[in-house]
This record gives C-alpha cells, structure tokens and sequence, in this order.
C-alpha cells in the first residue's frame, strides 16, 4: 500500500512539473505602438487599440513557451481620422479583406539576464514572413485581486514593402521600415 501510495505521489508531481500554464493578455495594460519615418525628417506614430494574445508554456523560464497574438487593423490609431481611415485602404493594410494581422511563434530562446529573442511568422494582409523581436521579460508579480501578472517588452522593425503594403515604394514619403513596440502584461489562468 506504502508503494503504490509513493508511486501516485511520483506521478502527481511529474504531473505537475509538466503542466502547461496559460496566459492571456491583459488589454487594459497593454499597448502596441509602431512608429515611422515621414518625409525623412520626423516620425508618426500610432497604435492599435483592439488586440489579442496568449502564452501557454510548462517551463518556469518560459524558453518551450507557445505565443499567439491576433490585431484588428481597424482599430489603428495615429491621432488623425483622414490618415488612419487611408491605412485602412488597399494602399495600405486593406482592412475590408484582411481585418487582423496575426503572429504564431516558433522558438522563444532565453538569452542573457531578463533578455529573450522571440521568433515566429508575421501575417499581414496576405503575407507571412520570418520576423524576430528582442523581448525583455520584466517578471512577474501579483495585483490587487490576487491575480498573478507577467510584463513585457518585444521590438522589432518589419519593412512594410514585404507585406505588400506598396504605397510610396520608393520610402521618401513614409519610409520603408516600420518599427514597433509592444508592452504587454499578461494574466495567468486560475
């Protein structure tokens, strides 16, 4: 009885150790940001306002972690209606036939103290690429209703002419090179 009963034990912790965890993101405290050269002398910048995203990992480190994220291009906002109404248009993003951008991750590799590099496929319109983002984890720590939270940071630059994104090919209005930030906050699954 005393084996069988150190024999569940063991299972019930390998159990454990291998169960995979969920987070999803938290939009309330979260934010994706891209910013752009114009003209070559200054920068616009915006956002998307509507999106979604979850990890799901077994390991501590989060380096087997699975990430998903979804956009809704309709919810992009640069501060000018006329402007985001246009990147709405097939000159840009074509938001009527292709209504979210989306990234599945391949790898997500630990490298020195809190940094990460996140590699996986971009989609944008109809189009997807290899992209890789510098992530810095920022941790994890509990709010005030007892839920435990994780934050993040990932970079990357993409060039908007390899999404078929083709107005201005010549980048002398709005450059080529777009680069985007997002600071995300994700919340564990109870």
């Amino acid at each position: 009885m005393k084996k069988l009963f150190l024999f569940l034990v063991a299972i019930s912790i390998s159990v454990a150790s291998f169960a995979q965890t969920k987070w999803t993101v938290d939009p309330m405290h979260s934010f994706v940001n891209f910013s752009v050269k114009h003209m070559g002398i200054s920068f616009v910048d915006g956002s998307f306002r509507k999106f979604d995203g979850s990890i799901v990992a077994a390991k501590a480190d989060l380096t087997d972690a699975k990430i998903n994220f979804t956009v809704d291009v309709n919810s992009i906002n640069t501060g000018v209606d006329m402007r985001d109404n246009h990147l709405k248009t097939d000159d840009f993003f074509n938001a009527e036939k292709y209504p979210t951008m989306t990234f599945e991750s391949t790898s997500f590799k630990k490298g020195k103290g809190n940094a990460y590099v996140l590699s996986g496929k971009l989609t944008i319109r109809d189009v997807t690429k290899d992209v890789k983002f510098a992530v810095v984890y920022g941790g994890t720590a509990k709010d005030q209703q007892g839920n435990t939270k994780a934050g993040f940071m990932a970079t990357t630059s993409v060039n908007r002419l390899d999404y078929n994104i083709k107005y201005d090919p010549t980048g002398a209005g709005v450059a080529k090179d777009i680069k985007v930030t997002l600071n995300l906050e994700f919340t564990q699954a109870k």
